[in-house]
């Protein structure tokens, strides 16, 4: 499974949950993966990509498997030149509900007050992607970064050039 929702403006434009599992193979899956990436790029013509970053689990093959779908994901932002941004399970999750150890249900409840959505989606995945997106929004929105991004005042400078007088 995989998920991307897209968002336009503050507003949700699509939800891109397609399942990869009945496909044949690993490789197979992972090029539907970079091929529906590439679609909603070249639809929605983002500005940045915001992904959630692999987390440490126990089962080893799952980990891989994910790590890979990821790099896939991300290969497609490189391809056009989109600044990349991971975030942590845990940051998301303090982000959209103010509590790092939330789940998803309480994930899925706060994202429904906070965006005014009225049903449950079919996938959690979506609402998990949704979750990062909205994470994402709002530390651009936020006047400090807490990313720690920044490698000194010239890397600020010019990643910020509309902030110096």
């Amino acid at each position: 499974m995989a998920s991307s929702p897209v968002t336009v403006k503050n507003t949700i434009a699509g939800d891109a949950c397609f399942k990869a599992a009945g496909k044949k193979g690993n490789y197979e899956r992972l090029n539907l993966i970079h091929q529906k990436v590439t679609e909603l790029i070249k639809l929605y013509q983002p500005t940045e990509f915001a992904i959630e970053a692999p987390f440490f689990g126990k089962n080893v093959q799952s980990m891989l498997k994910l790590g890979r779908a990821q790099g896939v994901a991300i290969a497609a932002a490189m391809h056009y030149n989109l600044p990349i941004t991971e975030y942590s399970p845990k940051k998301v999750k303090l982000a959209v509900t103010g509590n790092g150890n939330a789940d998803k249900e309480q994930v899925w409840k706060m994202l429904q007050q906070t965006m005014n959505l009225k049903e449950l989606p079919q996938y959690f995945d979506a609402t998990d992607a949704l979750a990062v997106a909205v994470c994402h929004h709002y530390q651009i929105l936020s006047p400090v970064s807490s990313t720690g991004s920044f490698k000194g005042w010239d890397d600020f400078i010019r990643k910020n050039p509309e902030r110096v007088k």
